[in-house]
């Protein structure tokens, strides 16, 4: 039974259910042990008692049997549906490793499913990240994925590259004769596209990243603006300490909370101003970095306090932010107003208060990350895989000089390690290394 593995497949934790999963050739015969069930019919619902080595009652429990290669893994699998709970959950994968099947590591399921060739990397990375998803926006992109959207533009991708990596073969092997204008036209226009296409793909990758893995909102200010209320206010219970000493919040505090249909990152910094104490130009330190690996800016001002030095100070900081979206909102709208206003005529003004309403402000965040959402543009969801096409562009772009020159053999070359490169997103060459690191990162029990 050594090439059988088992693992349980839902969260750790309290549940109506948890389902356990094994995959392998032993899986029929560890169905027959643990449901005492002579007859088992693939595909069909069993509901049945479950019992441990020792002829124990575990639970009773629905068993569903997957006939090889008719499964997620293209093996043979069982999956036993239990009641929600560790403890019931652990004692039927004990019984089951008791009859020598080995734990699953993470990810082995779909590395399995992989190499029996039911699933491409493509769709195995877009099933990781939908587990994880942020956002609805990001479970449809990763739906579009499992159904190959990835692996229809790698293979259009990688044929378009063979085509004109073929005319260059057939003009190496004929250099006595003069290659056709029109064949030079039509690979040089096919590349071009092709690499303009790569660009905009990975432009709108990382300006959509948030979506995948949840933006990150920061919120910056002076010190005693309310970003510590602002942030409890989001949260909708006090998180963070709240006081009049300014300098109470001396490190960035970061949470998680729903905005629409985005679960984003919610990140309150330290007060930014002058400062001797070590421990508070620490904490000043690390929202200056909270600020440039944010998505979102959330600058705060003080309504009840005239503009300041401290303020130019954050006004500067926006100003000089690039790729970055900026809400400007001025807090304590309730209160009697001192702030000139007029200094921030350059942005869209937001007036909130943490305490009575900040009602626009989530509706402005709700609209902004909607708007990153829409669009039906390709996306590429891992580092991976963007790594992998802008490989390919360089490839491409050093592709193009030989072309002209007419060194076909250095052009050939460079479109071979395009050709490698763009593959590579659905099938690595040195596949074992880049598999094992891949799926390694998968949740157990998939």
């Amino acid at each position: 039974m050594h090439n059988s593995i088992a693992a349980i497949a839902t969260a750790h934790g309290v549940a109506s259910i948890s389902i356990i999963r094994v995959s392998g050739d032993a899986a029929l015969d560890i169905a027959h042990k643990i449901s005492h069930l002579e007859n088992i019919t693939p595909r069909h619902a069993h509901l049945t008692s479950l019992f441990n080595s020792n002829n124990d009652l575990i639970d009773h429990a629905i068993m569903i049997y997957f006939a090889a290669p008719h499964s997620f893994t293209g093996e043979a699998i069982v999956e036993f549906q239990c009641h929600g709970g560790m403890i019931v959950a652990q004692e039927i994968l004990d019984t089951i490793t008791s009859y020598g099947v080995s734990l699953a590591q993470p990810g082995e399921f779909s590395k399995r499913a992989f190499l029996n060739g039911k699933i491409d990397l493509t769709e195995a990375e877009a099933i990781s990240k939908l587990i994880e998803a942020k956002s609805v926006d990001a479970a449809k992109i990763l739906a579009k994925q499992m159904k190959g959207e990835l692996k229809h533009f790698v293979d259009e991708s990688r044929n378009a590259l063979l085509k004109s990596l073929s005319y260059s073969e057939v003009m190496i092997d004929y250099a006595e004769e003069d290659i056709p204008d029109d064949i030079m036209e039509s690979i040089t226009t096919q590349l071009e596209g092709l690499s303009s296409q790569i660009e905009d793909i990975v432009e709108a990758s990382h300006r959509r990243r948030g979506l995948i893995e949840g933006f990150k909102v920061a919120i910056i200010g002076k010190p005693n603006v309310g970003k510590s209320s602002l942030l409890n206010a989001l949260l909708s219970y006090d998180r963070a300490i709240v006081s009049d000493i300014a300098g109470t919040t001396r490190d960035t505090i970061e949470e998680q909370v729903r905005i629409g249909s985005h679960i984003i990152r919610l990140v309150d910094t330290a007060g930014i101003r002058e400062s001797e104490d070590t421990i508070e130009k620490i904490g000043i330190e690390r929202t200056l970095d909270s600020v440039e690996d944010a998505d979102v800016i959330i600058a705060l001002f003080d309504s009840s306090r005239t503009f300041d030095e401290e303020d130019t100070k954050i006004l500067s900081i926006v100003d000089n932010l690039e790729d970055k979206h900026i809400i400007i909102a001025v807090n304590k709208s309730d209160l009697d107003k001192r702030f000139d206003i007029s200094k921030l005529d350059a942005y869209e003004v937001l007036e909130v208060s943490a305490k009575k309403s900040f009602v626009r402000l989530t509706e402005k965040l709700e609209n902004l990350f909607d708007s990153i959402g829409e669009g039906e543009e390709l996306m590429l969801i891992s580092a991976r895989q963007i790594e992998a096409v802008t490989q390919a562009k360089q490839s491409i772009l050093e592709a193009r000089e030989p072309l002209l020159n007419g060194e076909l053999e250095f052009f050939s070359y460079h479109l071979q390690e395009a050709v490698k490169f763009i593959s590579s997103i659905s099938k690595p060459y040195d596949s074992e290394e880049i598999l094992d690191k891949m799926f390694g990162e998968f949740c157990l029990g998939k």
